[in-house]
């Protein structure tokens, strides 16, 4: 019988073992060293969700993994109205919580180590390791002794795991043994605390590299590292595939935020973009979309006829220049060796139309960015853009001598450049004139056309995400109290009924259905999960937590 199904099978037993105990009757020998500013943690075999609820309750955000399903919804129950956010995942993969593309302050392997055999033990070291933080605490403990029912216990020990943290270059901070807190006597523990103090992975100084000191005969190369971040931060559903080394992306998605970036500076502005002041990879179909704003091209953007052939062909331009110039001319430091990679798809509308989606931009190809740069573009977006913006300014303006800095930084402003509520704001106000009973999702007060104002949930001054999903009904005095601060888990677990209620009130009962799913399976994690809105409103808590560790964001409580 494998361990989990035998969790499984005595899952309330387990459950009432483990709740017999404190977190802090386990975890004492540790606890010290505990940061005093909570983050963001990873409990993996939370079990019984105890520690994670201390956790929580401190102020941490948790991901708490349990494979055993039955433990787990125990567990969930456990934590129910905690920013504690249970996946269904297992080491030595962690293959869900990879997908988050995040590291952690605290990751907890608490009486799980003895459950992997021996061939799998470095593999999930070095992704654990890999998940941790810079300055990150990662706690192992090892149960030794025979085991006392059916499961299998691996022999395990300490000098392994410091084997391990050499190859890592994880630093050692405390090893200590203990008795056993049931008092079995032939059960003693050990715990091993290490500790991340650089990510070792190299990719900030790699996107340093390409930022600053890189040749750039144009700025294709800031483009598409750009295009990368921004999918990273704000697109991370539109991942195709990941694994250790790679993250594959829709190349399609890659050519659609390139448009974004650079019609406003050619079309517009005709800023140029290279010293010859050609246009390069800008021909017709581009220059005809010029006057289209951010808001027609994003996820859920559909066209028709004549402008679905020009978004079409000026995507397929931007596409194949992506893969002739910048992806083939960023190489790793002194090599010829190409950094990212990609291919071209035969691609053809199927008809008159077509409809911003994952499906559709996948089939123009697909582009591989190494999994380290993926990961700190996800984590470090808001210095890498700023970073990004500034050296694209300097380095367009040594091509454009009379025009102004100012000038190409406003062209370079991230889209959306504007916050966009107008169709929100139309679906709320047609329910306050059916008489439906609308109501402010933080404070519960009724909505009328006078009080009424649409919030994003996540700040759009640190996220620029205009999403459908994001954008909710409040009172003009609940939109102020709130400003710019991201809300607190525990608000957000209580707006819960109000904020699904208006989902399913205002957007799934309307024509905009579609874009709604397309896009919050675009922005949020775990998007093939998506399929209800419960689904949708744990995804929407995960990436608070994402955003709240990312951006340091004050919350609103």
């Amino acid at each position: 019988m494998s361990a989990y199904n035998f969790y499984n099978l005595k899952a309330e037993q387990f459950f009432a073992q483990y709740q017999a105990l404190s977190f802090e009757q386990v975890h004492k020998d540790w606890l010290d060293l505990l940061p005093a500013k909570a983050g963001m943690a990873l409990d993996v075999g939370a079990g019984s969700g105890r520690d994670a609820a201390a956790l929580a309750a401190k102020g941490w955000d948790v991901v708490a993994v349990e494979p055993a399903r039955e433990l787990l919804a125990l567990g969930k129950s456990h934590s129910q109205g905690m920013p504690v956010h249970w996946l269904a995942d297992t080491l030595p993969e962690l293959g869900k919580v990879r997908t988050l593309s995040q590291t952690f302050d605290l990751i907890l392997v608490s009486a799980v180590w003895m459950h992997l055999p021996e061939s799998t033990r470095e593999r999930a070291f070095r992704i654990l390791a890999n998940l941790l933080a810079p300055n990150g605490l990662l706690v192992i403990s090892l149960r030794q002794g025979p085991s006392q029912d059916e499961r299998i216990f691996h022999k395990v020990s300490v000098a392994e795991l410091e084997q391990f943290a050499k190859q890592q270059a994880l630093k050692s901070k405390r090893i200590s043994r203990t008795s056993d807190a049931l008092q079995r006597t032939q059960v003693h523990w050990e715990t091993v605390v290490f500790q991340l103090h650089d990510d070792g992975t190299g990719a900030l100084p790699m996107i340093r590299h390409i930022i600053v000191n890189d040749s750039k005969s144009a700025t294709y190369k800031l483009g598409l590292l750009r295009c990368i971040t921004v999918i990273a931060e704000t697109l991370p559903g539109l991942v195709l595939r990941r694994n250790d080394t790679e993250v594959t992306l829709p190349l399609g998605a890659l050519a659609l935020v390139w448009l974004q970036l650079y019609l406003p500076l050619l079309a517009r502005d005709n800023i140029r973009q290279n010293p010859q002041g050609t246009y390069g990879f800008a021909k017709t179909a581009f220059f005809e979309l010029g006057k289209l704003s951010a808001f027609d091209l994003q996820m859920g953007g559909r066209f028709e006829d004549e402008r679905a052939a020009l978004v079409h062909q000026a995507l397929k331009d931007a596409a194949t220049n992506i893969l002739k110039m910048p992806t083939k001319y960023t190489t790793w430091p002194g090599t010829n060796s190409p950094v990212f990679s990609g291919q071209t798809f035969r691609t053809r509308r199927t008809g008159p139309g077509l409809y911003l989606d994952k499906e559709y931009l996948s089939s123009f190809g697909e582009f591989s960015v190494p999994t380290s740069i993926w990961n700190c573009c996800s984590q470090y977006a808001c210095w890498i853009d700023p970073a990004l913006v500034n050296e694209w300014a300097l380095v367009s303006k040594s091509w454009n001598k009379g025009v102004a800095v100012s000038t190409i930084r406003d062209a370079l402003e991230l889209n959306p450049p504007k916050r966009c509520v107008t169709e929100a704001r139309k679906l709320a106000l047609a329910l306050i004139e059916s008489n439906a009973d609308l109501r402010c999702v933080w404070t519960a007060g009724k909505l009328n056309d006078t009080n009424l104002a649409i919030d994003h949930c996540f700040p759009w001054s640190r996220w620029r995400n205009n999403d459908l999903w994001n954008l909710l009904p409040a009172t003009e005095k609940a939109n102020n109290s709130k400003s710019d601060k991201l809300p607190s888990a525990p608000r957000m677990e209580s707006s819960k009924p109000a904020i699904t209620r208006w989902w399913q009130e205002g957007y799934l009962q309307s024509p905009l259905s579609e874009s709604f799913w397309v896009q919050a399976k675009a922005a949020l994690p775990f998007s093939e999960q998506l399929s209800d809105v419960d689904e949708l409103f744990n995804a929407m808590c995960l990436q608070r937590a994402v955003l709240r560790k990312n951006q340091r964001l004050e919350e609103w409580r």
